[in-house]
């Protein structure tokens, strides 16, 4: 998963072998509340996984000497892996006692957790399920406002709804590293507002060589490596 902004760029999700690589990898885990009978729409759980992420870094627990800013720089000095799982009833409450923030949206509900070790997932979150989540919209989501900031998914990759947050959540992090102390503020302070669409394939070429925050997959599930799969369309970074 690559930004590129140079070609020499040592990108935290550069599908190659880069320095990240030797540092100790951390995860950033964000679990999905989906009970059976009342899942989330798919577009609404990939906006609000991707304004977990965003309130996750922009948290005081993160920052300077809060208690999670040592994780946070672990985890952003080698590769910026995110992991969705799925959790319900008990399962979700579980996953609520644990340090963390819940993020809510139209009617999804997203908990994103201070990284961990990658082969240090407390137990709550160790026996939750990754694999097959997959949610649908059950109807077409609204034109994004184009004064707003946009994370367009690649229209050729199919991905399951988690490996789309995720990637939601990678987009999201771009713009945030794009943007100026100032810009960061306001868009916090607004309430992080976004959208997470799909890209017509016709502008898909041109919004991956328009020079805004790119994100290429590292191939470590799903899709191959190197694929461009998230445009982050801030309008501060336009």
């Amino acid at each position: 998963m690559s930004h590129d902004v140079t070609p020499s760029t040592d990108s935290p999700f550069r599908s190659e072998p880069t320095a990240r690589d030797q540092a100790p990898q951390f995860v950033l885990p964000l679990v999905v509340r989906i009970e059976k009978a009342a899942p989330p729409a798919r577009t609404d759980a990939l906006e609000t996984a991707a304004r977990a992420v965003l309130v996750l870094l922009s948290d005081e627990r993160s920052v300077g000497d809060g208690e999670w800013a040592e994780v946070v720089r672990h985890w952003q000095d080698a590769r910026i892996r995110k992991v969705v799982r799925r959790a319900r009833g008990a399962e979700w409450r579980r996953a609520e006692a644990l340090p963390g923030i819940t993020v809510t949206g139209k009617a999804a509900e997203v908990r994103v957790f201070p990284p961990v070790p990658l082969d240090g997932w407390p137990k709550e979150l160790a026996k939750l399920q990754v694999s097959g989540t997959d949610l649908d919209d059950p109807e077409p989501p609204a034109a994004a406002d184009a004064s707003a900031p946009v994370l367009w998914l690649s229209p050729d990759l199919d991905m399951s709804a988690g490996k789309a947050m995720a990637q939601a959540g990678h987009g999201a992090q771009l713009a945030w590293w794009e943007l100026s102390a100032e810009e960061r503020a306001a868009w916090r302070d607004a309430g992080f507002p976004l959208a997470v669409r799909t890209a017509a394939p016709g502008r898909w070429a041109e919004l991956t060589a328009s020079g805004l925050p790119l994100v290429r997959d590292a191939g470590f599930t799903e899709i191959a490596p190197g694929s461009c799969t998230v445009v982050a369309d801030h309008p501060a970074l336009r």
